[in-house]
């Protein structure tokens, strides 16, 4: 048996490899999604004041600090007993907009654009986003880099700085809205709304329109049929920051909603021996391996899989981007996984339009901002909807508030048997016996974890084994000269 091993693999937050085994015909026996680093955080939040891990928990990622950062506050509201104010919640959410806006920008021009606008074929040094910019035209790349920013002077402004935030506290936040911030929001959300529309229009523009593209959007090695996991409204509208979390089937009817503090009862995680990263699955279905369909327990949490488990988008201008795209792929749920990236389009947009819906409340600049605990600590549960799937952080304290256990179950490790099935789905389809084996067919394998966005820099959070690891001795030169390994 044959092994190939795409290592590392690119565009992404973290580090992981794909290990492809061809049989002796030549054709892909099996395929592997392999996370090889391990971040310990579930263990480094033991004996802590549970209110340090509104801090704490953001430093797992670099990229989206903010998602953490939000679930572990609400957590610590229910840990306390304490609800917030109503102003305490909108900027909560104004906050999380601003960051959806820049986390969603940042994935489709960055990381999974270039597959699209440069071509899967695309030579390596040109599929980036240095040779997206020469194509799409500096003036676009300059609307890329200013939306982004002021997304992230919105973050900054609330957050008290752009990475690892500071603004969320039990019962509340730290910080009000003067007017003449909330003016600055509201500039900056209708910009943002504007850019947007235009990146949904360069969207049909570059990849609707060209028929390969589309052909392998609808392709089967890219269709894969499983359960579907978002967090709603009280309409059944997708939500970021607050609702419960409803799960449809693979034909689209509601399977379970339930309150984020009952996860336990919807969810459990298998633990393999070949990785760091668990494969959460739905209880009542049960493990059956990594396997799709109906009867494998296997569920996503993607932008697509937001838009499948919801009745629609809260905001219109969404909502009719939403509409437009279900028509064209035929209806709900669509199982066509690169029509993940028009989802997370369609976020982008719903992002934005709530970003102005908030910096125009009313309410939004109201003192008020925090309600003081006063309750006994004992146990909480925050969820949120990070960009990558339903981040769930789970404290128990004792009386004092320092934690004794702490669950994490973040976006990526939702998602973890899809994208493993799905590298294995395309690799068998794209390498066959007898074909010389190109960085494009390769490249096209990675496309089927990129579209995750996946961040295992969050995601890798258990002991299964020891940690492997590779040192590689070099002379001046830049000769290798030794190799010493272990657990590899």
């Amino acid at each position: 048996m044959k092994k190939i091993s795409i290592d590392p693999v690119t565009r992404l937050e973290g580090h992981g490899r794909i290990d492809i085994f061809l049989n002796d015909a030549g054709d892909v026996a099996n395929a592997y999604m392999v996370i090889p680093e391990l971040r310990g955080f579930e263990k480094f939040a033991q004996g802590r004041r549970v209110e340090e891990l509104t801090d704490i928990t953001p430093r797992i990622c670099g990229v989206c600090p903010e998602a953490h950062h939000m679930a572990s506050t609400k957590a610590c509201d229910n840990v306390f007993h304490v609800d917030p104010p109503p102003t305490a919640k909108k900027l909560r959410e104004m906050f999380y907009s601003a960051f959806y806006v820049a986390d969603h920008t940042v994935h489709f021009y960055i990381l999974g654009g270039p597959d699209f606008v440069m071509g899967p074929d695309a030579p390596v040094a040109e599929r980036n986003i240095l040779g997206v910019i020469h194509k799409v035209g500096v003036e676009v790349g300059t609307k890329v880099i200013e939306s982004r920013g002021k997304a992230m002077d919105i973050i900054g402004m609330l957050g008290g700085r752009k990475i690892h935030p500071t603004f969320g506290l039990p019962g509340g936040v730290s910080k009000k809205l003067s007017e003449e911030e909330r003016r600055q929001v509201e500039a900056t959300a209708r910009e943002e709304i504007e850019f947007a529309l235009f990146t949904l229009q360069l969207f049909k523009d570059v990849v609707l329109a060209n028929k390969t593209y589309l052909d392998m959007i609808l392709s089967a090695p890219f269709t894969m049929p499983t359960y579907y996991m978002g967090m709603v409204d009280e309409n059944n509208k997708v939500n970021f920051y607050d609702g419960k979390i409803r799960v449809v089937d693979p034909e689209g009817k509601e399977f379970v909603k339930y309150n984020p503090a009952d996860y336990l009862d919807v969810i459990a995680e298998k633990v393999e021996p070949w990785t760091y990263l668990k494969f959460p699955y739905l209880k009542k279905v049960g493990w059956k391996g990594i396997v799709g369909g109906k009867d494998s327990g296997l569920y996503q949490a993607t932008p697509l899989s937001r838009l499948n488990a919801s009745d629609g988008m809260a905001t219109p201008r969404a909502q009719e981007a939403y509409e437009e795209m279900y028509k064209t792929l035929g209806g709900k749920p669509v199982h066509n996984l690169l029509a993940t990236h028009w989802a997370r389009l369609v976020e982008l947009l719903y992002a934005a339009e709530r970003l102005l819906e908030l910096s125009t409340d009313p309410e939004i600049t109201n003192p008020h901002v925090r309600n003081i605990p006063t309750e006994k600590p004992t146990e909480g549960v925050g969820v949120v909807e990070a960009p990558r799937g339903t981040l769930t952080h789970h404290y128990t304290t004792d009386e004092r508030g320092i934690v004794t256990k702490a669950n994490l179950i973040v976006g990526t490790t939702n998602n973890y048997g899809p994208i493993s099935l799905a590298v294995k789905q395309v690799a068998q389809a794209v390498i066959q016996k007898g074909q010389d084996i190109t960085e494009g067919m390769l490249n096209r394998v990675e496309m089927a974890f990129r579209l995750y966005d996946p961040c295992f820099g969050c995601a890798t959070h258990t002991l299964p084994g020891k940690m492997p690891l590779e040192i590689r001795f070099h002379d001046e030169a830049g000769n290798l000269k030794n190799t010493l390994s272990r657990n590899l």
